[in-house]
């Protein structure tokens, strides 16, 4: 097996190979990957986090070895809070852009090390060393308000209901999986909307069917979720409430506490 780690920005993780196949996640900077096949230009990547599956164009991701891999899985991680960063490498002979959520590796000083290279990061980061609070959970949140909803996205340029989740809670030091039909299996349940705390995370979809939407609960009967965009609605015991559609959008199904 191969090990690999993101240095782009972000990276299209793709059902199939082809570039014009769906897109199903994203890896950003600093995401590390098992690389488990390859056909032709594409790799099969297996995310370390959470173990989720899709191919990346084979020059989208760095080969690194396995002593590598597990001093920079070892490490601290910091996340960047700035919403679009540049970030050059101590030598000045690197320069990339950096979203929210990027990790930065054993982060100290204003700056990192991956794959040899010294980074320099001046901006605000938070890191998992912190214990994850409702109150950091929301504000990493709000980060996001107004990001478009893009299927499979994981960053503020572009980004679903799951990927949300995933990443706020990510940057509170909580691993969850990366789909609301996975989310839902984490936690401990809330029996009733008003027991609902901050934090909370709240689960949707039809009756009998499959759980296809997640958001967070903010208190006072509100919930940050991405459904065409991040934005804060009126929820309540049947589910989401959209002001401006004068319509319930999505059906309550589970609500959980994920928080210890």
């Amino acid at each position: 097996m191969k090990y690999g780690i993101c240095m782009q920005s972000l990276v299209p993780v793709r059902f199939q190979p082809g570039d014009k196949q769906e897109m199903i996640n994203q890896l950003l900077f600093g995401d590390q990957v098992f690389i488990k096949g390859q056909v032709k230009e594409w790799v099969l990547v297996q995310t370390l986090d959470d173990e989720y599956e899709g191919w990346v164009d084979r020059k989208q991701v760095e080969i690194i070895s396995k002593e590598e891999f597990n001093e920079l899985l070892n490490a601290d991680d910091f996340f960047s809070l700035e919403l679009a960063s540049h970030v050059s490498s101590e030598d000045g002979q690197t320069n990339l852009m950096f979203t929210l959520g990027a990790r930065l590796p054993g982060y100290n000083l204003n700056r990192f090390q991956v794959n040899g290279n010294v980074f320099l990061f001046p901006g605000d980061t938070c890191s998992n060393r912190e214990n994850a609070s409702p109150g950091h959970i929301l504000l990493y949140a709000e980060k996001y308000l107004n990001a478009p909803y893009l299927w499979g996205g994981r960053s503020p340029f572009g980004i679903d209901c799951s990927g949300l989740v995933q990443m706020v809670f990510k940057m509170g030091g909580v691993l969850l999986p990366r789909d609301s039909s996975q989310q839902v299996n984490m936690g401990s349940p809330v029996n009733f909307i008003h027991e609902a705390q901050p934090g909370d995370l709240a689960f949707f979809g039809e009756e009998e069917g499959d759980i296809t939407h997640v958001g967070i609960i903010t208190g006072n009967g509100s919930i940050i979720h991405a459904s065409g965009k991040v934005r804060v609605d009126h929820i309540d015991h049947q589910g989401i409430f959209n002001a401006i559609e004068n319509k319930y959008t999505h059906h309550l199904r589970v609500i959980k506490h994920i928080l210890t």
